[in-house]
């Protein structure tokens, strides 16, 4: 069946429908990971967003639940230049398109996605829709430009309750953390898990003071997608959680904790979303490359009359990927530690975050 992707600057791309059939409307993005489609699929950071896959030959593996990131794919549209039709794996299960159209995602293949991340890179992150409804492409453009952008999307992915999990391993020391979930992957709650963490997981909107009533070690912000300012009830409660345990923040989480404390966040461009991000810890002068997946960042200037300090760099952009408090055990950066998929040399700060409550237990000992 013939597909097209419709831009809101006018331009189509014409391939075929793989997946569900209709239509699908959300701001394109690029994903520039040679591997982890299926991650990226189910990534709750990707909610409201239709992936454009830079490498051309995508599904080669298949998918297996056991890689699964949430409960369900993720994304509002999938955008491959060729979807492997014979994946071969001794793990898989289905193949992606089978994969979207149980979920009813529409999905377009055989189109030139390098002019379409071109494009992207040009103009920054477009409106889209993919549609099998051919006949309707020429009224498209002018529906795209009036289209608002959901904006409440992080009600959509977080949990609905309160859910525990254990330790992995035997840890030499156990900590309790409150996982404060904003659309979290399921690979960062099982590297805590295995750094020996025990986790509550609560709702984006859960208070402070219901937080503080679990007797956490510590907090975790979590990840998550769309833009951090609409996220204010989290806000609110991070600001109130300050100074009360230890807390640690990724992607959104990171984006929030500035915000809390008096920062300011901005819409890159076209965003940093891939496997292959290089970060320089600016104080060690370390470079590491990391596992990104967001469309904001925190304005270094903003921070100037704030308690935060930049401890981390993009080196492509200069853009801040990481900060601490002067003062608190509270540090956030805004890459995914965990890395899956993508190089797992930021695990320590998992580490780092244990060592902060191990502090924090020993100074407020009964």
């Amino acid at each position: 069946m013939k597909a097209a992707l419709v831009l809101e600057t006018g331009k189509v791309f014409r391939g075929e429908s793989f997946g569900a059939t209709g239509e699908a409307w959300g701001e394109v993005v690029f994903n520039t990971g040679m591997t982890g489609y299926q991650e990226v699929l189910t990534d709750p950071s990707y909610a409201g967003q239709m992936v454009c896959m830079t490498y051309p030959l995508i599904g080669n593996y298949g998918v297996n639940k056991q890689d699964d990131q949430s409960e369900k794919v993720q994304v509002q549209g999938f955008i491959v230049k060729e979807a492997a039709r014979n994946p071969n794996h001794w793990q898989l299960e289905k193949n992606v398109s089978r994969t979207l159209a149980q979920s009813g995602v529409v999905g377009i293949k055989g189109i030139d996605t390098r002019a379409l991340t071109r494009i992207i890179r040009e103009f920054g992150v477009l409106r889209g829709v993919i549609t099998t409804e051919m006949e309707r492409i020429e009224r498209l453009p002018a529906q795209l430009k009036a289209w608002q952008v959901p904006e409440d999307v992080v009600a959509e992915v977080s949990t609905k309750k309160i859910y525990t999990l254990p330790a992995l391993g035997e840890p030499k020391e156990q900590f309790h953390v409150v996982v404060l979930d904003f659309g979290i992957k399921r690979n960062i709650l099982q590297a805590m898990q295995a750094q020996g963490f025990r986790l509550t997981v609560v709702p984006f909107s859960t208070s402070a003071q219901q937080i503080l009533e679990q007797n956490p070690d510590g907090i975790f912000l979590s990840n998550g997608p769309g833009d951090p300012k609409c996220v204010q009830a989290g806000i609110a409660t991070i600001r109130s959680l300050m100074g009360q345990r230890p807390i640690f923040g990724i992607c959104l989480g990171h984006q929030l904790l500035s915000l809390a404390l008096g920062g300011d966040t901005y819409k890159m461009k076209f965003g940093h979303r891939g496997g292959n991000q290089p970060v320089q810890e600016l104080e060690s002068k370390r470079v590491t490359i990391t596992s990104q997946n967001h469309g904001y960042a925190i304005s270094e200037e903003s921070l100037v009359q704030t308690p935060l300090y930049v401890t981390h760099r993009n080196l492509n952009d200069q853009s801040v990927e990481g900060v601490k408090h002067q003062e608190l055990p509270v540090f956030s950066v805004q890459y995914h530690p965990e890395a899956g998929p993508g190089p797992s040399e930021s695990l320590y700060l998992f580490e780092e975050f244990a060592q902060l409550m191990q502090e924090w237990r020993a100074q407020h000992a009964s």
